[in-house]
């Protein structure tokens, strides 16, 4: 199980996000995007729509459609009920039950560098998780630091 820290800075999550959940599809994969900030929530709903910009990215919010069906599902809940095995956790809030994913990715700004902090330390313990750092340098282009 892989655990991707995104440490936002320049780019902000309506940029990354989209990218992120367009590779996952490319590779066949399912994503659920979790927020427990329902604007946030409508926001990433209006963004995958717009994004990329010769199309959009197929997607729902939890309960509002086939879940079963959306190969991109946004919700509140860490609840795959488009078993999605990628899961982005859009509001900076580390939960647990990312582990039961294949791969999650983990967003967060300054304002929750201390939780993603505290979540890399838990994290470095744990039996068969892999994690690595994501940061953006002065050309603002992602490079892994750890």
């Amino acid at each position: 199980m892989q655990v991707d820290f995104y440490h936002l800075t320049m780019a902000p999550l309506d940029r990354l996000l989209p990218v992120i959940a367009d590779r996952v599809m490319a590779g066949g994969g399912r994503l659920l995007i979790v927020s427990g900030d329902p604007d946030q929530r409508a926001a990433l709903d209006r963004q995958l729509w717009m994004v990329p910009a010769d199309g959009f990215l197929p997607h729902a919010q939890a309960g509002e459609g086939d879940d079963a069906a959306q190969p991109i599902l946004i919700s509140g809940e860490v609840q795959p009920a488009n078993g999605a095995r990628h899961v982005a956790l859009a509001d900076g809030v580390w939960r647990d039950a990312a582990l039961d994913f294949d791969r999650a990715f983990h967003f967060f700004d300054g304002d929750r560098i201390a939780e993603a902090r505290a979540a890399w330390r838990a994290l470095a313990d744990r039996e068969g998780v892999e994690r690595r750092y994501w940061k953006q340098n002065d050309q603002g282009r992602w490079e892994q630091a750890a």
